[in-house]
C-alpha cells in the first residue's frame, strides 16, 4: 500500500500514444455505451489527480465517460527531451482520444488546461463536441512585466534541479490551505515530486506565449466558462473577456480563488457540473450555442 494514499480516485493506467510516448490516464466508464466522453485537462504544475480529485465522483454520478490525463512533463505524463510546446499538449490529447477509440469529447480545461483545450479545438475541431473552460484565459501575459516573468521560466527550466522543492511549496500553497490535515499535505507533496520540473517550467514559458484572441471568436461548438471571481492567478477580467469572445458562451461564476477546485470543491464542483450539462444539452439539441448569459 502506498504511504501517500490520498483521496479515492478512479482506476488508472499508462496509455501509449504512438510516436509520442506514454502518459498516465484515469478513466471512468460511462453509464451506457453511448455516454458522452468528458476529457479533463489539468492546470500548470499540477496533474490530473491534484486538479480533478474532487470532481471525479460528481462526474461519474452524471453517467459520463470520464477521461483525465497527465500533460507531458507533469505527473506521470509523457517524458521527452523536446521543448514543451502548447500545441504538442493539444496533439497529445487528440492522440489519447485516438488510442481510446473516442471520436469526440466535451473538453474541460482548467488554467493551462484551458489553453490546451482551446488549441485542441483549433487543431482538431472534429474531436471537440463542446468546451468548458475553467479559471483560464485567452492570453496569460500582456504587459511587459508579465511577459518577462513568463519568459524567465524558460531560463529557470535549465536550472530546475535546484528549484523543485521551492516549486512544490509554491504549488502546494494554492492546492491546499493551512486547515488541511498532514496526510493531505503529504499526498500533494508526493504528487508534485512526480513532475519533471524542467518541462514544467518550460510549460510556464510556453503558457506566457499563448494567445488565442485572434481566432477565439471562430469557436463553433457549445461553450461554457467557469469563472473564478476572486482569482489572483488568472484575473476575472481576462476570464470574462475570453467568455465574451466565444459565440454563445454561458458563464458560471464561482466565489473562489485559483485553487478553488481543490480547496473549496463544494463551491467549484456544482458549477462545473452545471457547465458540462449546459454544453451537453446544447450539443445534443442542435450543436448550436445559446445566447450568452451568466448563471450563479
Amino acid at each position: 500500500m502506498s504511504s501517500h494514499p490520498g483521496p479515492p480516485l478512479p482506476d488508472a493506467r499508462y496509455v501509449t500514444l504512438p510516436g509520442r510516448g506514454r502518459t498516465w490516464v484515469r478513466e471512468i466508464p460511462g453509464r451506457t455505451p453511448d455516454a458522452p466522453t468528458v476529457l479533463l485537462l489539468h492546470g500548470w504544475t499540477a496533474n490530473a489527480d491534484l486538479n480533478w480529485f474532487s470532481s471525479f465522483r460528481a462526474l461519474a454520478d452524471e453517467g459520463l465517460h470520464v477521461v483525465a490525463l497527465d500533460h507531458r512533463g507533469h505527473g506521470r505524463g509523457i517524458r521527452t527531451w523536446r521543448p514543451f510546446r502548447m500545441r504538442d499538449a493539444a496533439d497529445d490529447a487528440a492522440a489519447l482520444l485516438d488510442a481510446l477509440g473516442v471520436p469526440s469529447a466535451i473538453v474541460v480545461g482548467y488554467s493551462m488546461g484551458g489553453a490546451v483545450a482551446q488549441l485542441l479545438w483549433r487543431r482538431h475541431p472534429t474531436r471537440v463536441r463542446g468546451l468548458v473552460l475553467c479559471s483560464t484565459s485567452s492570453v496569460f501575459a500582456e504587459s511587459d512585466r508579465e511577459q518577462r516573468a513568463f519568459a524567465a521560466m524558460g531560463a529557470l527550466s535549465v536550472a530546475s534541479r535546484v528549484t523543485p522543492a521551492v516549486a512544490r511549496r509554491a504549488v502546494a500553497s494554492w492546492i491546499l490551505d493551512r486547515r488541511q490535515d498532514s496526510a493531505a499535505v503529504e499526498w500533494v507533496q508526493h504528487e508534485l515530486q512526480r513532475n519533471d520540473w524542467s518541462q514544467v517550467l518550460a510549460a510556464g514559458a510556453a503558457l506566457g506565449r499563448f494567445d488565442s484572441r485572434s481566432w477565439l471568436g471562430e469557436v463553433d461548438v457549445p461553450a461554457a466558462v467557469v469563472l473564478t471571481r476572486f482569482d489572483r492567478v488568472v484575473s476575472p477580467r481576462r476570464q470574462a473577456a475570453m467568455a465574451a469572445a466565444i459565440p454563445g458562451c454561458v458563464v458560471f461564476e464561482v466565489d473562489g480563488d485559483h485553487g478553488v477546485c481543490a480547496m473549496q470543491p463544494a463551491r467549484f464542483v456544482p458549477q462545473l457540473v452545471r457547465a458540462i450539462r449546459s454544453v451537453r444539452g446544447r450539443e445534443e439539441a442542435a450543436g448550436r450555442p445559446a445566447a450568452s448569459s451568466t448563471a450563479r
